[in-house]
């Protein structure tokens, strides 16, 4: 048996998991082992799970996370693919659980797969997450191609430049991703800095990150969810640069009209239009 037999919520989330990763798959968006998908599914545990075994010997995260002693996680595995992942997301993740001490990690189920390398990242933002009460749960990381083309402009790389210009394009976009697109600039993929600058973009309001030159990262109450907003703002980047192969540099909508829909829809960050 594996861990999802008899558990319907918990394999729920690990459908939408994999459905999300064949949908990074069908864009474009997750190249060879592309991007990551780190869930917390704290509240599925039972106690039969928490009297699970190890698969193996306890790992360090490399750093204390205090908030997430004693919770569970989904991670895609290291070196895993997304298209590999929506076919068979326990063969190419794991289900981990934070040890006491905050400072370790052990993998539970269903194979001893090891995470992704960029986990103290992920468990980094989550920790964040968590102290700050916040109700989100996943986070995402992938390669939507025309936001990254964005990002080898310096224009764009402005603070909210790029996000006034993609909540122009379409409606959807500022009803939707009401946070905009933080920007974060260059730095080594993996490394403790770019997790802390990341923390640092998200504790600025934004729910989707942009990593100069490489990705996105998003957070939000499930990976649907997620997914949703990076998939949204980059069609808006696909309009803009659609109109701009066209020959033109598309107007966009006016102050005054996406002033109003953030009126009616009682929208956060009012100012910025």
């Amino acid at each position: 048996m594996g861990i999802l037999d008899n558990r319907p919520a918990l394999k729920a989330g690990i459908d939408r998991i994999a459905e999300v990763a064949g949908y990074l798959w069908e864009k474009g968006w997750a190249e060879r082992n592309g991007g990551n998908i780190t869930v917390n599914i704290t509240e599925h545990v039972d106690d039969v799970m928490r009297s699970l075994p190890a698969l193996g010997a306890p790992r360090p995260i490399g750093k204390v996370l205090p908030r997430l002693e004693g919770c569970w996680f989904y991670c895609k595995g290291t070196q895993k693919r997304m298209r590999d992942l929506a076919r068979a997301p326990m063969a190419n993740g794991s289900i981990i659980r934070i040890l006491p001490g905050a400072a370790s990690y052990e993998i539970v189920a269903d194979a001893l797969v090891a995470p992704t390398s960029e986990l103290p990242s992920h468990l980094a933002v989550h920790d964040y997450l968590l102290a700050k009460g916040s109700p989100y749960r996943a986070s995402l990381h992938t390669h939507p191609i025309e936001l990254v083309a964005l990002t080898h402009s310096r224009r764009w790389l402005e603070k909210d430049v790029a996000t006034r210009m993609l909540w122009s394009m379409i409606p959807e976009t500022k009803a939707f991703c009401p946070r905009g697109l933080g920007m974060v600039p260059y730095l080594l993929p993996s490394s403790v800095e770019l997790a802390d600058a990341t923390i640092r973009a998200i504790d600025g309001d934004y729910d989707v990150v942009m990593w100069e030159k490489h990705g996105v990262f998003a957070v939000d109450v499930d990976i649907m969810s997620a997914f949703d907003q990076v998939d949204v703002l980059n069609k808006a980047a696909q309009i803009y640069i659609a109109a701009r192969s066209m020959g033109f540099e598309p107007e966009g909508m006016s102050e005054a009209q996406m002033q109003e829909i953030s009126a009616v829809f009682g929208l956060p960050k009012q100012g910025l239009f």
